[in-house]
């Protein structure tokens, strides 16, 4: 018989850590949570703006969620089941507006179109296709396509100018789309529940150390970073939500899951228009199409982006390599990660990806001039002295052992012990953005059987919370509500 989880440790104060906190104290408003974090600022790693793209992954406009195999045939399956995980997401924000856990939907998340652009005549077809199946969705069914210049110039102006009248280029238009500040989020929901006195939260304070007890419960090692002290808390249920992180907390469990994953580390940086003439000019996030060998975080695109109330334009991101797991992390980390148990898998995966290291080791080699010739595929009339680069997140490729191959995982994974006593999260795209359908998955994972108790207060969080979000009545009803909650349409 399983227990209900009464004292609880989250190690991470992000957007999944702020995210599992609530859908715990829903489900049992008595349980204790303890949230531990070991920055001075909440919300300032993975979930910070610049750290992430902050676009609210739907599937509207990322060409590398709608493969095409070799047969020229689309498969939309993973647009379609990330696209119903953003509106679980969005009834789940309107949730904490309406309860009074986020007060200002609009310093967190914006109404910005989505499109994908692509030029050439192949690529121009996989657009088309790709159209013509995800608009017979009822999720997609707001989708535009165009080949026509104005059309396109109406959508985004600075992706045509420059460019000659009989060049082949498409794009797909969705003005549902939403630019999504993750550490605004982060921290209105954490600043929400102490204002509640639902949890605690420490920040400076770093976890150093997880040991499983004789009764079942975890006891976990935390170091006081402004004092030096350590001390010792106990729980019956942790997650470790530490971004990229999470891999090394994960190890020091020392639970045998841990042993089956690795990781590398995967660094980005953006170019940043400086021009206020030029970033009035562009109102949309323009994804294009990934190069060969280059992982699902470093798809190139032109964003609008507001953060801290200043609209900004940003392209990228570039890949850049650290041994750090994070932005704010130990340049021992990857090395830290490497052992007896993994090094052989972890090796076997470089060898079998070399279009992977190929691609990382060009992008680390590019100059600023190399980087403006990218960013003028998308926008041609571009100026070197109007942009400047800066360093974005950490992120950590996951590496699985399958047989004694390592297998690159993209996407985001859940590493739970076989008793659900303790699990992590693992990976990064599209990550924040299907953060509440990752809990709801932990929590499964964790508390299978608890979950047919928890399911109807869960749907009171999320009315859509058990049904398929591939009916058009249920999708329109969503997004009615959410758009109007949450301030999505002008």
């Amino acid at each position: 018989m399983e227990k209900q989880p009464q004292e609880v440790v989250l190690i991470g104060a992000g957007i999944m850590s702020a995210t599992l906190s609530i859908l715990l104290k829903k489900i049992n408003p008595a349980i204790k949570i303890s949230v531990f974090e070991k920055l001075d600022k909440i919300g300032f790693e993975s979930s910070d703006a610049f750290n992430n793209a902050g676009t609210g992954h739907s599937a509207f406009c990322e060409l590398n969620y709608t493969p095409i195999d070799k047969n020229g045939v689309v498969n939309i399956d993973k647009a379609i089941n990330i696209a119903k995980q953003f509106e679980t997401s969005k009834e789940f924000w309107s949730y904490l507006v309406e309860n009074n856990y986020v007060s200002s939907p609009e310093k967190f998340l914006r109404p910005t179109p989505h499109m994908s652009f692509v030029w050439g005549d192949d690529d121009v077809n996989f657009l088309k296709k790709r159209y013509e199946k995800l608009s017979q969705h009822p999720l997609f069914k707001e989708m535009e396509y165009s080949e026509d210049f104005a059309k396109i110039k109406e959508w985004s102006p600075l992706i045509v100018e420059g460019r000659t009248s009989g060049e082949k280029v498409a794009a797909t238009h969705m003005n549902l789309g939403t630019d999504v500040n993750f550490g605004e989020l982060t921290r209105q929901i954490f600043k929400g529940l102490l204002a509640k006195n639902e949890i605690t939260l420490e920040t400076e304070h770093e976890v150093k150390d997880l040991t499983r007890l004789s009764n079942g419960k975890w006891a976990i090692k935390v170091k006081d970073l402004k004092s030096g002290n350590n001390k010792s808390v106990n729980a019956d249920f942790v997650f470790i939500g530490a971004g990229g992180g999470a891999i090394l907390s994960l190890q020091k469990s020392g639970i045998p899951e841990a042993k089956k994953f690795g990781g590398f580390p995967v660094g980005g940086q953006w170019l940043i228009c400086q021009n206020e003439e030029v970033i009035k000019k562009h109102h949309a996030k323009v994804y294009g199409k990934a190069k060969i060998g280059a992982p699902p975080m470093s798809v190139p695109h032109l964003d609008t982006r507001v953060i801290d109330g200043k609209q900004s334009l940003l392209f990228g991101p570039f890949a850049t390599f650290s041994t750090k797991f994070l932005k704010y992390g130990s340049n021992c980390d990857l090395l830290k990660s490497v052992n007896l148990g993994n090094v052989g898998f972890l090796m076997n995966c470089g060898i079998n990806n070399i279009d992977l290291t190929k691609y990382l080791i060009e992008q680390v080699m590019l100059s600023k001039a190399q980087k403006i010739e990218s960013l003028r595929e998308y926008y041609p009339e571009a100026r070197i002295e109007d942009w400047f680069e800066q360093t974005a997140g950490q992120r950590v490729q996951v590496i699985e052992n399958q047989n004694g191959k390592g297998v690159l995982k993209f996407g985001t994974e859940i590493v739970t012990s076989q008793d659900g006593s303790i699990s992590a999260l693992l990976g990064a795209s599209p990550g924040a953005s299907t953060s509440v359908s990752a809990m709801l998955d932990l929590l499964g994972q964790c508390f299978p059987v608890l979950m047919n108790e928890w399911n109807p207060l869960i749907k009171e969080m999320i009315p859509s919370h058990g049904e398929d979000l591939a009916k058009v009545e249920l999708v329109d009803a969503s997004r009615a509500r959410t758009t109007k909650v949450l301030k999505i349409l002008d």
